[in-house]
């Protein structure tokens, strides 16, 4: 009707949250990240570094739609100053983790072979060698000793260097680059360097290996360049990506026994039924809080809406494998552990075109460990108090920074 003026309705936004993310120990559950869920589907943070606020979605369903939607990009991300959790923030142009498909999808294409069932195969008897002959001496030398320098440490790191095709020799440069790279509490040029040297290394190993027809990611990853269908810089960055997510392992793996060692009942279930064991590891990957606060960002390309938020574009959004792992409309007591959980459709290999190529090969090492440790260490326990157990400070991804045990 003329002479009306259209009211504008404003939508309902949520305030600002800090996320102040404070160093936790043992398997605790982050308490802020707790009052979020509780909050509702999405809400407003801020994290310690970096500019602005950004979206956070912690359902399980709207988690999986956000990693799933092409309207959601990781490579607009180059070109925001986003809120985040670690203070320096130095990706590569055109690295993996901040592209879209095609070009991801093309990338990851050149190294999908060495992480199929077959690929993740071809190294597990040299794994289970390995990690035979590190409990060998572990068992030769007698208790105390510090399960995360002896075997946790050096057992991920020795496959992936296997898969890589890594020569051994290289293994302890890469842990060392690793722990920079990783690490909040050195700063951005200690972290940057580590990078590059990193980088160059692999340069050098991927440029020699043009041609190849290894099965390992270095031959591959050569032979695609060689082919003109990856070019070197992407192969690099590639490589960066997938030995430095081989050693979340450790961290994912300190939680696992962590866990077990204070909870004596969940061990001996799993030494009484060893056909439980591949399950109730999938279990324990959704329990356990394998990062602080959340990983990359997305930034919205076109205003969506989710659970009646409006996301505007250019407003970025992060995403909570950890708060959708703990969805009660998802999974039925969802702080509690349940080795027969089934289905148990957890996200925390990620989901959607960057899901973590190495779950597969984090699920393997992970099997083999608990098979090996509580089957040949029957008396196997902590050394200390749970509270004396160090955890690791200022860290992307969490876990023990030792963890003493006797047997």
């Amino acid at each position: 009707m003329s002479g009306t003026t259209e009211e504008t309705i404003a939508e309902p936004v949520p305030a600002v949250r800090h996320w102040p993310v404070v160093d936790l120990a043992g398997v605790d559950f982050d308490p802020v990240l707790a009052e979020l869920m509780r909050e509702g589907p999405v809400t407003r943070v801020t994290l310690p570094n970096g500019e602005g606020w950004a979206w956070l979605v912690t359902r399980h369903d709207d988690v999986r739609m956000v990693a799933n939607d092409p309207r959601f990009s990781r490579e607009a991300v180059m070109d925001h100053p986003v809120t985040r959790l670690a203070p320096h923030f130095i990706p590569a142009r055109g690295a993996v983790g901040f592209l879209d498909p095609p070009d991801h999808t093309r990338l990851r294409r050149s190294v999908a072979a060495a992480f199929t069932a077959r690929g993740v195969e071809r190294v597990r008897d040299k794994s289970r060698r390995l990690l035979d002959e590190l409990v060998d001496e572990l068992l030769q030398e007698g208790p105390p000793t510090d399960l995360t320098e002896r075997v946790l440490g050096p057992f991920p790191i020795a496959v992936i260097c296997e898969l890589m095709g890594v020569p051994a020799m290289d293994r302890q440069s890469m842990h060392t680059w690793t722990q920079f790279i990783l690490s909040s509490s050195h700063g951005a040029d200690v972290s940057e360097k580590a990078k590059d040297e990193m980088g160059t290394y692999f340069a050098k190993l991927v440029g020699d290996r043009r041609g190849s027809t290894g099965e390992d990611v270095t031959s591959l990853l050569g032979a695609a360049v060689g082919r003109d269908e990856i070019t070197l810089e992407e192969a690099v960055g590639l490589a960066v990506l997938l030995q430095i997510g081989g050693e979340a392992v450790t961290n994912n793996c300190g939680q696992l026994f962590f866990l077990l060692l204070t909870r004596p009942d969940l061990a001996e279930r799993l030494r009484a039924e060893p056909e439980i064991r591949p399950r109730a590891i999938d279990e324990l990957l959704r329990y356990i809080p394998h990062r602080n606060a959340v990983g990359l960002s997305r930034i919205a390309t076109e205003d969506v809406d989710v659970k009646g938020v409006r996301i505007r574009a250019g407003e970025a959004v992060y995403v909570s494998y950890l708060a959708a792992n703990r969805d009660p409309e998802v999974f039925s007591d969802p702080d509690g552990i349940d080795f027969s959980r089934s289905p148990n459709p957890h996200v925390a290999f990620g989901f959607g075109p960057h899901y973590c190529p190495g779950g597969m090969l984090a699920r393997l090492e992970s099997e083999l460990l608990v098979d090996a440790l509580l089957d040949r260490m029957p008396g196997l326990r902590l050394a200390v108090a749970p509270e004396q157990v160090p955890f690791r400070k200022g860290a992307l991804i969490r876990g023990p920074e030792a963890l003493p045990v006797r047997w």
